[in-house]
């Protein structure tokens, strides 16, 4: 067996063994598209061998998904399938574990019109909603992991010669997600470890405040009483650990929805609806978006905005040290999963219901209660850099170093 081979093996155990934590007699759904049909296969076979009891792969293909935007009528992305949604409710209920598997090129809709990419995000949004708070209450085991592709490896390395760029791509996704260690599984054990030392400093100081500093960044984020910082792995219902995200280096929390002031610049692409926003600044006032510019995709950023009221809210604040794997790679991904990782972040949309005191079990109204933002969509941006510096306030009004330049000040 090839070393490539070996890697590919490692990493879909990883998958399911750390990812989801597959349990006997369980079901596995993944979401994919075609160009990952090599590794979902070997995905499928760990899952059933450790037990699952039925594994159902989606499939997409991107040609097919640019064909439909390029000629299907508006019409057609007002809607989304009620059979699907209600598909993955039912999953869900009866304690499936979901995967989904990212290869797409993140230029696939460039040259769309926003206003089907806009319309399909809201239909999809509203008919996944209760699949949302599924996820985001860690109802169930889920995860998001990478595979190359050709497309997505010509944007990643645009100058590296086209036969080596896929390798490329995979050597760099083996080692973000550490496959490429003799025993991953291990590196992930303590990789857990090492991010929950700072979720637990974090919690034990209980800022009420934190304010960021950059060039072209000044803001301050208020945080809700009993907000919970959170980290690499999480605990489903029933008690079984998963990793929602391979890789991971984020501790992250909620913010206050009317508690944000203040301007954010982003420092890298955000890949979102098949196209590229890039260089843009996000102005909040009494935690609403009141103000966005973006050099590249503002239509786009726009209507990720109008998606709805929560839209105009944010949902998630993360914090990346600018010294992490990723980062040092000095590789730009134009993926979320793996761009975020190298970058303090925040999140429009909704918020982690589990990142507040008892919030697994609250509804909608004693979560908006408690100041969590409500929304059918959630899309990290990136926003760190080793200039950046961030300040905790305390509860007594005492401000502290979190971040200086761009790094971890504790």
């Amino acid at each position: 067996m090839s070393a490539f081979q070996q890697n590919l093996e490692k990493y879909a155990e990883l998958a399911v063994k750390v990812g989801v934590n597959i349990q006997k007699d369980q079901t596995l759904v993944i979401n994919t598209t075609i160009d990952a049909a090599e590794f979902v296969r070997i995905v499928v076979k760990k899952a059933y061998e450790l037990g699952a009891n039925n594994v159902v792969v989606n499939w997409t293909d991107d040609i097919v998904s640019r064909t439909k935007y390029e000629l299907a009528p508006n019409e057609a992305f007002l809607e989304y399938p009620k059979w699907r949604a209600k598909e993955t409710e039912e999953l869900a209920e009866n304690g499936a574990a979901f995967m989904s598997i990212l290869s797409s090129s993140p230029d696939l809709l460039k040259g769309i019109s926003s206003e089907k990419i806009g319309n399909f995000q809201k239909a999809s949004g509203k008919a996944l909603a209760t699949f949302r708070r599924y996820i985001q209450s860690d109802k169930v085991s889920w995860t998001v992991i990478g595979t190359a592709s050709q497309s997505w490896a010509d944007k990643v390395f645009p100058d590296k010669p086209y036969e080596k760029r896929v390798d490329l791509l995979w050597d760099a996704i083996f080692k973000a997600a550490r496959v490429d260690v003799a025993d991953p599984i291990a590196a992930w054990k303590q990789h857990d470890k090492t991010l929950h030392e700072k979720v637990d400093y974090l919690n034990n100081k209980a800022y009420k405040e934190l304010r960021y500093k950059a060039p072209g960044t000044d803001l301050t984020i208020e945080l809700p009483k009993n907000h919970l910082w959170c980290g690499a792995g999480s605990i489903n219902e029933k008690g079984y650990e998963f990793m929602a995200n391979m890789p991971t280096e984020e501790v992250f929390t909620v913010p206050h929805k009317t508690g944000v002031n203040g301007t954010v610049s982003s420092t890298k692409p955000l890949s979102y609806g098949g196209n590229i926003i890039d260089q843009f600044s996000i102005t909040f006032k009494e935690g609403r978006i009141v103000d966005v510019k973006a050099k590249e995709g503002e239509d786009i950023l726009r209507q990720l905005v109008e998606t709805d009221e929560g839209s105009h809210y944010l949902g998630e604040v993360a914090l990346v040290p600018h010294r992490s794997p990723i980062s040092e790679s000095n590789i730009l991904y134009y993926n979320t999963l793996f761009d975020e990782n190298a970058s303090n972040h925040l999140a429009i949309g909704s918020a982690y219901a589990f990142c507040i005191e008892g919030g697994k079990k609250m509804t909608s109204e004693e979560l908006a209660a408690n100041g969590l933002n409500e929304s059918i969509t959630h899309v990290d941006f990136m926003i760190g850099s080793d200039k950046m510096d961030i300040d905790g306030v305390t509860a007594d009004g005492k401000i502290e170093a979190i971040f200086r330049n761009g790094d971890w000040a504790f």
